[in-house]
C-alpha cells in the first residue's frame, strides 16, 4: 500500500528513529585506522540493543548489516577487514532498521579526519540535493519535479547524476512501490498523495554518472574511479508538507 495509515505512521517513526540514532552513532566511530568490518559490528551491536531488526543482514544474500562506501563506491560496499579508513577518504553509510515490522532507511557520507575541499562540496551538494528535490514534494504534485530539481542541482555544479539506480516507497518492505529516480522531466512520475512514505536517496558522482558493478555481485563504483555521495532520508508527504523520519 503507497498510502500509510497513522498506525504505519507511527511504526514508520520508530524504525527510522533507530537509523537516525545508529547513523549519529557510526558518525562518531569514523575515524583514521578503523576497518569498515569493525563499523560494521558495532552498528550492528547498537541496531540490536535499540531493539530494532538490521534490516540489510541476509537481504537477497547481502552478508552485513550496514553499507560501507569509500570514496570512488557509490553504493553497497561491503564491510570488510582489509578495507581500512585512512585520512582524507569520504564514507557514504547506509543504515535500515525493522521495528514491530516497519522498515526505516537513511544514508550519509561522512567525512574521514581532514578531506579535500572538492569531496566536503561534493558531500554538501549532494545533501542539498536531497533539500531542493522535497521543496517539490507536494500532495497533488508530479513526483517528476522532484527528480528534476534533485538532477537540476547536482547538475549545476558538474555533477553526474547517477540512473540506474533510484529511490523508493517504504514500509512494511523495504522497497514498496514507487520509485523516486533522481533525474527526468518535471512531468513524469506518479501524482503525489497524502501519507506517501518515500526514500530519497541522490546518489551523486563528482565525475560522469556512469557506474559499474564489482565482482562481488554487490559494490557499485563509479566508472571513471572519481568519488560519489550519497544522501538518505525516509520521509512521509502530509498536507502541510513534509515530514523527515530519519533525521
Amino acid at each position: 500500500m503507497i498510502c500509510k495509515t497513522q498506525q504505519d505512521i507511527d511504526g514508520m517513526r520508530k524504525a527510522n528513529k533507530v537509523v537516525s540514532d545508529a547513523l549519529k552513532y557510526a558518525e562518531s566511530l569514523i575515524r583514521p585506522g578503523i576497518s569498515t568490518h569493525e563499523l560494521d559490528k558495532l552498528v550492528e551491536k547498537f541496531i540490536i540493543e535499540h531493539g530494532a531488526i538490521p534490516s540489510f543482514k541476509n537481504f537477497e544474500g547481502y552478508p552485513a548489516s550496514i553499507c560501507a562506501s569509500v570514496n570512488e563506491v557509490v553504493v553497497h560496499g561491503i564491510p570488510s577487514k582489509e578495507i581500512v579508513l585512512k585520512e582524507g577518504d569520504i564514507i557514504s553509510v547506509d543504515i535500515g532498521t525493522i521495528v514491530d515490522g516497519y522498515n526505516g532507511d537513511a544514508a550519509r557520507t561522512f567525512p574521514v579526519g581532514k578531506i579535500s575541499e572538492e569531496k566536503q562540496k561534493l558531500i554538501d551538494v549532494t545533501k542539498q540535493c536531497f533539500f531542493e528535490g522535497i521543496k517539490h514534494l507536494k500532495v497533488g504534485a508530479r513526483l517528476g519535479e522532484l527528480s528534476n530539481a534533485i538532477q537540476t542541482y547536482a547538475e549545476s555544479y558538474g555533477y553526474g547524476v547517477v540512473r540506474e539506480l533510484v529511490g523508493h516507497g517504504i514500509g512494511h518492505h523495504m522497497h514498496e512501490e514507487p520509485e523516486v529516480p533522481n533525474y527526468g522531466p518535471k512531468n513524469k512520475g506518479i501524482i503525489v498523495k497524502e501519507n506517501m512514505c518515500l526514500a530519497i536517496e541522490p546518489m551523486i558522482n563528482m565525475g560522469k554518472r556512469y557506474i559499474y558493478m564489482k565482482n562481488d555481485g554487490w559494490t557499485i563504483a563509479t566508472a571513471d574511479n572519481k568519488p560519489s555521495a550519497h544522501y538518505e532520508n525516509t520521509v512521509i508527504v502530509t498536507q502541510n508538507g513534509v515530514e523527515i523520519l530519519s533525521l
